[in-house]
């Protein structure tokens, strides 16, 4: 089994998924859609509050002290926002999933556009920040094998299939951001080698738990938050465990 065959199979899962839920997705009623959306912004919540929890993981309160990982969750997800707002990632994001638009619907404009940006960047979020891409992602890239993104596989294609009933053919572009994300992971992990921590990585799932929060909160259209602008907190919290540690 080759290294990168997870994220292959992740794609493939994404795009059969969605393209079972174009099948069937007119033969679903609005209220049946926006049911199944809701039931998928329940389940990424659940998701999310289990990674969040690593805030009180063992490894990462050994290394950087009892009060520092709230700290660092926190002091990410400020620094990540800030960084992300300045960049203008969901902006970005949002455009590139225009771009998709335009070309994979022959141009499209209003209500179809916005439904195809809204599925594209939702599934994004959804199939590239949660526990099992980053730890996936990156345990197979230290050759341990496929096995987290293998399960990752079979939970994103009944994701897609549901997400694409709801929001249409923007989910199956998802799986370009599956592809560039989750294959940019595997290739880190490969490079880091056994270089990080448990304490960074706990650090960082338990950031991203937070950050799919977000996500949950705009499938259960409580608040639109800009949650791609929150994900240079990723890359920002291991920087402040290491500088916890330090400081100790």
């Amino acid at each position: 089994m080759f290294v990168g065959f997870g994220t292959v199979t992740n794609i493939v899962a994404v795009v059969a998924g969605s393209g079972l839920g174009l099948l069937i997705g007119h033969r679903l009623s609005p209220h049946v859609r926006t049911t199944v959306t809701s039931a998928l912004g329940l389940v990424t919540l659940l998701i999310a509050a289990q990674a969040a929890m690593q805030v009180a993981d063992r490894d990462l309160r050994d290394a950087v002290g009892s009060s520092a990982p709230m700290l660092i969750v926190l002091g990410s997800l400020v620094l990540g926002g800030i960084i992300g707002s300045l960049l203008r990632l969901e902006e970005r994001l949002e455009s590139f999933g225009g771009v998709l638009q335009r070309r994979l619907t022959r141009g499209e404009a209003g209500e179809a556009r916005d439904r195809f940006v809204e599925g594209f960047v939702i599934s994004s979020l959804v199939f590239c920040i949660g526990p099992l891409t980053i730890l996936g992602a990156i345990n197979e890239g230290l050759g341990n094998g496929a096995d987290q993104l293998l399960l990752k596989s079979t939970l994103d294609a009944f994701a897609a299939l549901a997400f694409a009933a709801s929001f249409g053919i923007g989910v199956m572009a998802s799986a370009v951001s599956v592809a560039l994300i989750q294959g940019s992971l595997t290739v880190l992990g490969a490079l880091l080698g056994s270089f990080l921590p448990d304490a960074h990585l706990v650090a960082l799932t338990a950031t991203g738990g937070l950050i799919l929060v977000g996500v949950a909160m705009r499938l259960l259209d409580l608040k639109a938050i800009a949650v791609a602008d929150l994900l240079p907190a990723l890359l920002v919290a291991p920087l402040l465990c290491q500088l916890a540690i330090a400081v100790r």
